[in-house]
């Protein structure tokens, strides 16, 4: 019997969209507080999900 049961990485690939928005606002709120770093450290891991997953859609072609 399989097992239907939802992982982080499914889950994280249904809503990447979400979630690479959600980052990006946080990104924008960290800006206008003046925090730079924090900024680009919050869009660094937008782009590696995005990354990400443009490698995973290459792979399936």
């Amino acid at each position: 019997m399989a097992d239907d049961t939802p992982t982080v990485g499914s889950v994280a690939g249904l809503f990447l969209g979400n979630i690479l928005y959600a980052l990006e606002r946080c990104a924008l709120s960290l800006e206008g507080e003046g925090k730079p770093d924090d900024a680009a450290f919050y869009r660094g891991i937008g782009r590696e999900l995005a990354e990400a997953r443009g490698r995973e859609k290459g792979n399936r072609e």
